[in-house]
């Protein structure tokens, strides 16, 4: 089921799973992604692990190739997040927070506001250790949605996140996936992690207007920058 003014759209059905953040254990619900309008949605895009191409589309070169990796950014205090950027699909999106219904699913963005990010707020806030998880639509009825292109992103490209208290959260792409729904991998997704990392999900694969999209698209990756 989801929330009550969505019924008419089942976006995510949700199992139970406990996602570690700081000291503290909490419980984040599995998303199943699904969205659509009731029509025939747009051309899908090209979708699957892309995990061979360069970070950025650039190569280091000889000298970047020497220089000694980066010590990883320190891990920001929780703040709320406020827009969801990625640059290299144009897209800049207002956050909103996202609750659990009393049937203990979670709820999505509004389908009459495609462009909306959502972001489970009972789990970390991006920046800090943990796994945050953004959601968005990849359609509705009246076309293409915030994450239409989501399953485009390459290796290495970044997401930014600009928070409440001013802060911007920087992640780099390490991959992207596409899981069919029947088996979806709750650890592999939303399992523990020892840094700060981020999960963005949106639905793909083929569409049916009896039970909406096969897949879910998933984009891992990890904090590499704070300003």
């Amino acid at each position: 089921m989801v929330s009550r003014r969505h019924r008419r759209r089942p976006w995510h059905r949700t199992r139970a799973y406990r996602l570690a953040r700081t000291a503290l254990l909490v419980v984040v619900l599995v998303s199943v992604v699904r969205c659509g309008g009731d029509g025939r949605p747009a051309e899908p895009p090209a979708a699957g692990d892309r995990t061979s191409d360069r970070a950025d589309g650039r190569g280091a070169g000889r000298e970047g190739a020497d220089s000694p990796p980066a010590p990883p950014p320190r891990p920001l205090p929780r703040s709320r997040p406020t827009t969801l950027r990625v640059p290299s699909l144009g897209v800049d999106a207002p956050v909103i927070p996202l609750r659990l219904d009393r049937n203990r699913e979670l709820e999505t963005p509004p389908v009459d506001r495609p462009k909306l990010v959502g972001w489970y707020q009972g789990g970390p806030t991006p920046g800090e250790p943990g796994t945050a998880i953004a959601v968005g639509h990849r359609d509705t009825r009246t076309g293409p949605a915030v994450f239409a292109g989501l399953a485009q992103v390459r290796r290495g490209r970044r997401i930014e996140v600009a928070r409440a208290d001013g802060r911007t959260a920087v992640y780099s792409v390490d991959r992207v996936k596409v899981y069919d729904k029947a088996g979806f991998p709750d650890k592999e997704v939303y399992g523990p992690t020892g840094r700060p990392e981020l999960r963005v999900l949106t639905c793909g694969g083929l569409f049916s207007r009896r039970t909406g999209y096969t897949s879910n698209v998933v984009v891992f990756a990890h904090l590499t920058a704070t300003r």
